[in-house]
């Protein structure tokens, strides 16, 4: 059939309807890290001094922080409960529903009142909207690769799955821009006082226009020839850990280098570089700035690849580089020297872009249409816990007790992981997803 699957879907001003759904895959994932970005800014910054007021300052940062991780314990629960909409009520009613969800979450902690104010309710209240950010997170990835992906046409899947790969360049850039903007303008009375709440506020706007185009878009062409041939069952995740656990746990693996390689050369790096090198934050937050353009340079360029010789051959190129990479971090992070610290983070951030932007369409293409929501939300969030949620920790311990070069092997050690992972699995990319 010549018809490609976008134009078969929508038939009318195809080129639209293409831009559209680019679009509304992207701006979730978009959302998703500039609120990530501002809620970890602001737990940095202020969020213990207004929700955790008592106690000394060691003790509101870690307060802070424990709010910031409920949304990893969220983000897996989240992946259940879209994914199995998602299979079976449809795609684009469970996008709508997530990007609602994180949405009202982001938008109203800007409006809990602090600790001065509501006493003990005030922390609960964030702990709350933390847990629903992370719910929203969690059904976000999945659905936005796949109304990528179960649209794109022949041999452009690895392109159209970019789109939401795009996510985490654009959300860190307008999120530190924002901060970084608010920072130059407001006093820091100003900004402790109400300015931290406007990024959060801003996310309403975003969300409101990614909901608009979202809500114009029809159900993917794969979901609808499900629902023609009734293969949609019953309970997704069942289905998913009793007959695909084992795309589900290559996937989960395939994705530890992206989240390993991300969050040392941002969380790791700028505590590191802030507070062992005293390299000034300002200097430090602009170095990651720069860096993450190199990111977002190296995503298009990997899902060109990736649609021309496969998605095992580009991402077993990326991780064998982000193996190597580890080596460079004692000299180059470890000079304090901002021209090399700025090397270590574009190396780190532009092997990050390479091995993230083929899983937009590797892991939708492990699964079947019936479980393909819950299979890929599922190893998305998985490999995240696995790559994300420990990796800062256990960088920080090992700084501490054997210094960079033990954290550069921990890095060398996370993406041999995800080497085995990779090796592991089929070739995807001329997998028909109309299955």
């Amino acid at each position: 059939m010549s018809t490609s699957p976008i134009s078969a879907a929508q038939p009318a001003s195809g080129q639209n309807n293409t831009a559209r759904i680019i679009f509304a895959s992207f701006i979730g994932t978009a959302i998703e890290f500039y609120d990530f970005y501002v809620y970890a800014t602001a737990a940095a910054l202020v969020i213990g001094p207004v929700f955790f007021p008592h106690g000394s300052a060691t003790a509101q940062a870690l307060s802070a922080f424990v709010t910031f991780g409920i949304a990893f314990v969220a983000r897996p629960i989240g992946s259940f409960l879209f994914g199995h909409f998602g299979d079976r009520i449809g795609r684009k009613s469970t996008l709508v529903a997530s990007l609602l969800v994180m949405g009202l979450s982001t938008t109203l902690i800007g409006f809990v009142p602090g600790y001065d104010a509501i006493g003990s309710l005030a922390p609960i209240l964030l702990c709350v909207l933390r847990f629903g950010q992370g719910i929203g997170l969690g059904g976000e990835w999945g659905g936005a690769a796949l109304l990528a992906t179960e649209n794109a046409p022949a041999g452009k899947r690895g392109w159209f799955g970019m789109f939401p790969q795009l996510g985490p360049s654009i959300g860190f850039l307008a999120s530190n821009g924002l901060f970084f903007a608010l920072a130059m303008s407001l006093s820091d009375e100003q900004f402790r006082s109400w300015g931290w709440r406007v990024p959060f506020i801003v996310s309403s706007v975003l969300v409101a226009l990614g909901l608009y185009v979202r809500l114009k878009i029809a159900e993917t062409p794969a979901f609808q020839v499900a629902i023609e041939r009734k293969e949609r069952v019953r309970v997704p995740i069942a289905t998913l850990f009793s007959q695909h656990w084992r795309p589900t746990v290559l996937g989960a693996l395939a994705m530890v280098v992206c989240y390993t390689l991300f969050y040392n050369a941002t969380t790791f790096s700028l505590s590191y570089g802030v507070g062992s090198l005293h390299i000034p934050r300002q200097t430090f937050l602009g170095l990651l700035c720069i860096a993450v353009v190199f990111m977002a340079i190296a995503t298009p360029l990997s899902a060109r690849a990736s649609d021309r010789f496969g998605r095992k051959p580009v991402l077993i190129v990326g991780i064998i580089a982000a193996i190597l990479s580890g080596f460079t971090m004692a000299p180059l992070l470890g000079s304090g020297e901002p021209l090399l610290v700025l090397l270590f983070l574009v190396i780190q951030l532009f092997l990050m872009g390479v091995t993230f932007a083929p899983m937009g369409a590797l892991l939708p293409e492990l699964f079947p249409t019936n479980v393909r929501y819950t299979g890929a939300g599922v190893a998305y969030n998985l490999g995240g816990i696995l790559g994300a949620s420990v990796a800062p920790y256990i960088a920080q311990v090992l700084a501490a007790h054997g210094g960079l070069a033990w954290v550069g092997a921990y890095v060398s050690v996370a993406a041999t992981v995800s080497l085995v992972g990779v090796l592991c699995m089929r070739e995807t990319r001329d997998e028909s997803l109309m299955k």
